[in-house]
């Protein structure tokens, strides 16, 4: 992270086609090829749930948006404990699993654990900016707040998992989101196939970063209110100073990678 909000908008923009002011993240059914329910089930399951926690945590700042964009409210309410109990009820609704009844000694309950600890990181170092009297806009939308989770939870899970969120090439607003090949194949031919069914994850074994990995990619689609930023006309400019896109409802916005190193 840059030293303020301020000085790394520019850089976040909008890591990826994640709604920039107001959006609400969409969590679909995550569902899978009978294929992808073997020996690999348990991978899945994890890829699954650290995916629903970090859509959880976007819903919530999305949200929250404009309360956290107030100018005259100082205090938003919004430390690391309150947003991680946000997250927890959504994720619960969306799962409908419990993370305190997950079996603390698996990797599952370890990972999710670093996840949910980079939420309340995240949002406890940025209360300064956060609660700032007198400042409208302050940049701190659900692609600034996913790519800091992403990042502390890259870190904090010590080289054996990675979650990243990317997209399409065409959308990408940050260079540093663009997919990878392995990423960038699989939303060219599976994601974004007028076949593919709405919410369904692609799942493989195949390397990354020169590593042996199981990993796992996640659709996640604009909402209506994502077009506020991402719709037409096309070009105009929208408030973080991007052009739109021309995007439409239910298109496919973002991609979370998950990647689950063996």
């Amino acid at each position: 992270m840059a030293p303020s909000l301020a000085t790394s908008l520019r850089w976040t923009a909008i890591t990826i086609s994640f709604c920039a002011v107001f959006a609400t993240a969409v969590i679909f059914p995550l569902i899978g090829t009978a294929a992808d329910e073997g020996d690999d089930a348990k991978d899945i399951e994890i890829a699954k749930s650290l995916a629903a926690m970090l859509s959880a945590g976007l819903t919530v700042i999305s949200r929250n948006q404009v309360l956290i964009d107030s100018p005259d409210i100082e205090d938003k309410g919004l430390d690391g404990k309150t947003v991680l109990e946000q997250a927890r009820k959504v994720y619960m609704d969306a799962t409908g699993s419990d993370p305190s009844k997950i079996d603390p000694s698996s990797r599952h309950a370890r990972l999710l654990e670093v996840e949910m600890n980079a939420i309340v990181d995240v949002m406890n170092a940025h209360q300064r900016e956060l609660n700032q009297r007198g400042v409208g806009f302050k940049g701190f939308i659900p692609a600034t707040f996913g790519r800091l989770i992403t990042e502390s939870f890259s870190k904090g899970a010590g080289g054996n998992a990675e979650i990243k969120i990317t997209a399409p090439p065409e959308f990408i607003r940050n260079r540093k989101a663009r997919p990878d090949n392995w990423e960038g194949a699989v939303i060219r031919d599976k994601l974004l196939s007028p076949s593919w069914p709405k919410g369904q994850y692609y799942a493989a074994v195949a390397d990354s970063k020169g590593r042996s990995a199981f990993r796992v990619t996640v659709p996640e689609y604009y909402s209506a209110s994502c077009l506020n930023c991402h719709g037409s006309p096309k070009g105009e400019i929208d408030v973080t100073g991007y052009p739109k896109e021309g995007r439409g409802e239910d298109d496919l916005g973002g991609v979370i990678s998950i990647t689950l190193y063996r």
